[in-house]
């Protein structure tokens, strides 16, 4: 059985079997819960279809959340889209779907915590772009959140996935970094560079506060899943092109651990700093508080 303690362990594991992450993981997982390993395909390839239903939602115009603070980001950004944008139109439409998520979030709707409900654009806001816009089989996508899955796990272990405990690193850096690593295994990459993508994606954002504006899930979260997504693609890109993390993905999730003990409690989901304490930022939370 698997430890999900290092990323080291899934990557030395799969190539000495000559198998994908996703293809080790879900054989893992089906022995250690003495499941079937189709039923628990289904169970994630459901999981993909939640994420699909929560773009649909996102991207109506009159999407608004509970506090009336944000919405309808995910369907000015697709109609942007259109336009191809400075970006392009796929990595436009990827961002549209990654706001998209976090507004359904917002406003109380269904999403796929991946690995939380405040970094919940990132992954479908890739992986759905690549089945949707790049014409992707649904079973390569849906086995490389297997891949997310196991990144995810072992960031958990060895540090954290918990805006409270290690700031917004811990949620959308750990995001980025399973999306990453997914979307190298969608692509045909090794197990190795699925590690190099995590390393990046986490290295680049290093030390990302969090600092929501009222202790709210909305300002800047759902515009930082967009920059999420964009690492992780940038990430994925470098990866697949043969460039290497310096710094291996252990060692990046192990840094990160310690980045977040050294934050202060103010950085941490306590809107007791950063954006939430600017002169706007208090404006915004007493309006939604009745408190002006």
């Amino acid at each position: 059985m698997l430890k999900y303690e290092s990323v080291s362990e899934l990557v030395a594991e799969a190539e000495k079997r000559n198998i994908k992450i996703s293809e080790l993981v879900l054989e893992d997982q089906a022995k250690s819960m003495e499941k079937e390993p189709l039923e628990l395909y289904e169970k994630m390839e459901i999981s993909f279809q939640v994420m699909e239903d929560s773009i649909k939602e996102g991207m109506k115009k009159d999407q608004k959340s509970m506090s009336g603070l944000t919405g309808g980001e995910g369907y000015l950004m697709n109609e942007y889209a259109a336009t191809g944008g400075i970006s392009g139109n796929f990595m436009t439409k990827a961002m549209a779907r990654a706001l998209a998520v976090a507004g359904c979030n917002a406003s109380m709707g269904r999403i796929v915590a991946a690995p939380t409900a405040g970094s919940c654009g990132i992954l479908p806001g890739c992986l759905v772009s690549l089945y949707e816009d790049r014409g992707f089989e649904e079973k390569d996508v849906v086995m490389a959140m297997f891949t997310a899955g196991a990144i995810g796990m072992v960031i958990a272990e060895k540090s954290s996935v918990a805006g409270a405990q290690g700031g917004c690193q811990a949620e959308c850096g750990s995001a980025s970094a399973m999306a990453a690593a997914a979307l190298v295994e969608v692509m045909g990459g090794t197990p190795s560079q699925c590690a190099d993508a995590c390393a990046m994606a986490i290295s680049n954002q290093m030390g990302l506060v969090c600092d929501p504006v009222g202790g709210l899930v909305e300002i800047p979260c759902i515009k930082r899943n967009v920059s999420g997504l964009a690492i992780a693609f940038s990430s994925a890109d470098m990866a697949l092109a043969g460039i290497r993390a310096n710094i291996p993905a252990d060692e990046c999730i192990d840094a990160m651990r310690e980045v977040g003990d050294a934050l202060p409690a103010s950085l941490k989901e306590t809107a007791g700093g950063g954006l939430a304490t600017t002169p706007t930022g208090r404006k915004l939370r007493d309006k939604v508080f009745g408190l002006t």
